[in-house]
């Protein structure tokens, strides 16, 4: 076994999840972070992260990382962190190429004795029977005899500067025990806030694809629960206070779903239950109803609007907000394209601005080009669908000076006060 004093690590993925890992080690030990996005890699040599995880003094104190998109950069390493993606595909059936891909990688790589972890996302069972048997057949070494696996869930909070990589609990887990000891041992080394270590790879798992199906499964309650509150003219939003009021009460708000693992997770859960014969019908209504929330807020935007008496077809929609959460510029799965394509149907002219994304990618994954800024006194409709600082920041005179005169203004987020807004999700 790799004495944990010894070990040369390298980390698979420089993205929101293996930029900061990568960095926390990178403060201890030897550490490649690798890449095959050149220009992620060009950025990150110049002290630059773009995801804004990772501040430059940060990146500055990791004194032992490197970073490489070449291959012959990840041969010194004897352990492996795998952090790539894994999304849905448009069947909403998980993609596990980029694991795969990844672990075709470490099969170039691998040799005797090292150690292979993944902190992908996946469904129980995933690791060991889908990414295991392609490092083996590309390095022609068998598994648990010439190298050996772990698995350390992600639990990455993008745009969270409270709750760190270092300060989440970690969830560890070897294929035989003795892994499982070296696995938690080497978390503990930067983990500040202490190690799990399960029993198992599956064990953990099924732990880390939970996590976000239970919050999936709380959102979409709070979602039916505004959907119902709408309809008898109740404030959604007053109920839940009065109702948090109690010690007990979990303080979930409605809204739009998205992001790399609320939104996604839940997919993975159930394709393997269904795998094994079973039809998970609460965890799918959650997702079938989280998933139609942008139809349902257009639809409410429309209804307004004509009560109103503004043409709807021909109107000028302003979309504050594309990001899937506040304070971050990850595109990553925003259901806010939802509201845009229901719109879209209407009729709708659609401006979106949103200070924190990056103009290029917003174009390239969804078609969708930023306005710089939005023009004054020219809209019918404004939505306020991320609670973006700058959007707080504004209040309530900055947004509604967009508008024309008359024009109506949603808040999805909670961040005007209800009696300057005309309509609350």
């Amino acid at each position: 076994m790799i004495d944990i004093e010894n070990v040369r690590l390298g980390v698979i993925g420089l993205g929101y999840v293996g930029l900061p890992l990568a960095v926390e080690f990178g403060k201890v030990l030897p550490t490649v972070g690798f890449d095959i996005n050149t220009g992620r890699i060009a950025e990150l040599r110049d002290g630059v992260d773009h995801t804004l995880e990772v501040e430059p003094a940060l990146l500055a104190e990791a004194t032992q990382l490197s970073f490489a998109s070449e291959l012959e950069a990840l041969r010194e390493c004897n352990v492996y962190i795998v952090t790539v993606p894994t999304p849905i595909d448009a069947s909403r059936q998980p993609d596990l190429t980029p694991l795969i891909r990844a672990s075709e990688t470490l099969g170039k790589v691998v040799a005797k004795g090292d150690v292979v972890i993944y902190e992908s996302t996946v469904y129980p069972g995933a690791t060991e029977e889908e990414c295991i048997p392609v490092v083996e057949r590309v390095s022609g070494l068998v598994y648990n005899q010439d190298f050996y696996a772990g698995y350390s869930p992600e639990r990455i909070n993008p745009g969270d500067k409270e709750h760190r990589v270092t300060t989440i609990k970690k969830v560890t887990s070897g294929s035989t025990p003795e892994i499982g000891e070296f696995v938690d041992a080497l978390y503990r080394r930067v983990i500040v806030a202490g190690t799990h270590l399960a029993s198992s790879i599956r064990v953990a798992e099924a732990a880390k694809v939970i996590e976000n199906t239970q919050r999936d499964i709380n959102i979409a309650l709070i979602n039916e629960l505004a959907l119902i509150f709408n309809r008898l003219g109740i404030d959604t939003e007053e109920v839940l206070e009065a109702a948090g009021t109690k010690w007990n009460f979990l303080p979930f708000r409605p809204g739009l779903v998205g992001g790399h693992c609320i939104g996604v997770d839940p997919y993975y859960l159930t394709h393997k239950a269904q795998q094994v014969g079973y039809h998970p019908e609460m965890i799918l209504a959650g997702r079938r109803l989280n998933d139609g929330m942008g139809a349902y807020v257009a639809g409410q935007l429309v209804k307004q609007m004509i009560k109103r008496r503004i043409q709807v077809e021909g109107a000028r929609v302003l979309v504050l907000g594309l990001t899937f959460k506040e304070n971050c510029p990850d595109l990553r799965n925003t259901r806010i394209v939802d509201i845009l394509a229901e719109l879209a149907d209407y009729g709708v002219t659609v401006d979106v601005f949103d200070p924190q994304v990056n103009k290029a990618e917003a174009e390239a994954e969804y078609g969708i080009r930023p306005v710089e800024a939005p023009e004054a006194g020219a809209y019918d409709s404004i939505i306020l669908a991320v609670a973006h600082r700058e959007f707080r920041e504004l209040g309530v005179e900055g947004i509604r000076a967009w508008g024309k005169p008359d024009h109506v203004l949603y808040d999805l987020k909670y961040v005007l006060p209800k009696n300057a807004v005309d309509l609350r999700l």
